[in-house]
């Protein structure tokens, strides 16, 4: 199943954020904006700038279960964004991504192992997923990993 096909609205509220996305290679993280990896937003933007053209986005998915670094309302949220790191790429509505309120979407993700072995929750904010243009998940990065690091540019670049 293509996670292209999850139903999640965007930050603002309209719907499908996802289905937007279909047909391209994603980044999909999950994000916070009081945590210690929030500078990571500069780099996400700048994947963003960078291969937009060739069929490819950010989609930034903003989470409050990690200590409580993601408070703000979707307003607060989207102004923090565009005007501390000039998002541009889409941002999800505010989700859980562990436990029983796990939404649709993380339980799409959360299978796949990172290049650690590694599967099953997220462990901390920034954990990043590469989702091929078909909608399956290609690869998953360590929330330490930079958006920027070799090995995630070069998944990027080998998808498109």
């Amino acid at each position: 199943m293509s996670v292209y096909t999850t139903s999640i609205a965007k930050l603002d509220g309209s719907p499908n954020v996802l289905a937007a996305a279909e047909g391209k290679v994603s980044l999909i993280v999950n994000v916070a904006s009081k945590c210690g990896l929030t500078p990571q937003y500069e780099a996400l933007e700048q994947l963003q700038k960078t291969y937009a053209e060739k069929g490819f986005t950010v989609i930034g998915v903003p989470c409050n279960q990690f200590l409580g670094q993601e408070p703000g309302t979707a307003e607060e949220i989207q102004t923090f964004c565009s005007t501390t790191y000039g998002v541009s790429f889409p941002l999800t509505e505010k989700i859980e991504v562990n436990g029983d309120n796990r939404h649709p979407l993380y339980s799409a993700l959360t299978p796949v192992a990172d290049n650690e072995g590694e599967s099953g929750d997220i462990r901390w904010n920034f954990e990043k997923f590469l989702v091929g243009r078909d909608g399956n998940v290609i690869a998953r990065f360590h929330p330490k990993t930079a958006p920027d690091a070799p090995e995630v540019v070069a998944a990027i670049t080998a998808a498109l």
